[in-house]
C-alpha cells in the first residue's frame, strides 16, 4: 500500500508541473481578441525587439513550441500566439524578447543555459537510442550485465535532460521577471487588473521546459515497464 501510495506520489510530482502550465496558458488564450487593439503576439514581439534594437532578430511561426533560438536568431512563436491577441499570445511573446535581449547582452546565465540544453538534446538523443537497444541486446548476447549497462546509460542520460533544465531555470525567470514584466509595466501594454495574471502566464512560461522535461520523465517509466514484461 506504501509501495502504491509512493509510486502515485512521484507519477503527481512529474506530470503535476506540465497541467499546470497548459491550464494557466489556456486559461488566459481567451478570450482570443482581448489585446486585438494592440495587435498580435507576432506584432508585439516585432515592436519590442525594434524598441531594443535588435531588428536582426526574427519573428517566426513554429509548430514546435514557443522559443527563442540563438542560433537563428528568431523568435519563435505558435500559431496560437503568433496570430493571437489573448493576455497569454502577448506575454509569452514578451517572454521569448526577454530570452533575445539575454542574447544580445551576452549575459553569462544565457550562454550558458544554450550550452548545457545541447548538451541535454544529445543525452535525451543518447538514452533513446541506448533504450531502444537494451532488449536488442538483450535477446543476441542473453547477458543480463550487458543489457542492465544499457539501461543505465539511457537512464542516466535521460535524468540528465531533466537536471539540466531544473539547473537552468533561472535564465527563463530572468526572461520572465527582469526582462518581460518590467517591459509590459513600464509600456503600458496590459490591460488595467491583468498584471496578476500577466505573473501567472510568466511563470508558466518559465517552468514550460521543466514540465516537458519532467513529462519527458514518464516515457521513461513506460519504457521500463514495457523491457519488464
Amino acid at each position: 500500500m506504501i509501495a502504491i501510495l509512493l509510486i502515485l506520489m512521484l507519477l503527481a510530482a512529474v506530470a503535476l508541473p506540465g497541467l499546470w502550465v497548459k491550464r494557466v496558458l489556456k486559461k488566459y488564450s481567451e478570450p482570443p481578441d482581448r489585446y486585438r487593439e494592440q495587435g498580435t503576439g507576432a506584432e508585439l514581439a516585432r515592436h519590442l525587439l525594434d524598441s531594443f534594437e535588435l531588428q536582426e532578430v526574427a519573428v517566426e511561426i513554429t509548430p514546435v513550441g514557443d522559443h527563442y533560438d540563438p542560433h537563428a536568431k528568431a523568435v519563435r512563436l505558435t500559431k496560437d500566439k503568433y496570430d493571437g491577441c489573448s493576455l497569454t499570445a502577448i506575454t509569452v511573446a514578451a517572454h521569448e524578447v526577454g530570452h533575445a535581449i539575454q542574447d544580445s547582452r551576452d549575459e553569462p546565465l544565457f550562454i550558458n543555459r544554450a550550452r548545457l540544453a545541447r548538451l541535454a538534446a544529445r543525452a535525451q538523443k543518447f538514452g533513446s537510442l541506448f533504450m531502444i537497444a537494451a532488449p536488442v541486446v538483450m535477446l543476441i548476447t542473453r547477458a543480463p550485465g550487458m543489457t542492465f549497462a544499457f539501461l543505465a546509460i539511457a537512464i542516466g542520460s535521460m535524468l540528465l535532460g531533466t537536471m539540466v533544465h531544473l539547473i537552468t531555470l533561472p535564465v527563463e525567470f530572468d526572461a520572465s521577471f527582469n526582462k518581460a514584466l518590467p517591459i509590459l509595466q513600464s509600456g503600458q501594454y496590459l490591460h488595467e487588473g491583468d498584471l496578476p495574471h500577466a505573473n501567472r502566464i510568466l511563470k508558466a512560461a518559465a517552468l514550460t521546459y521543466v514540465a516537458a522535461s519532467m513529462a519527458s520523465l514518464l516515457n521513461l517509466g513506460r519504457w521500463l515497464a514495457v523491457l519488464r514484461r
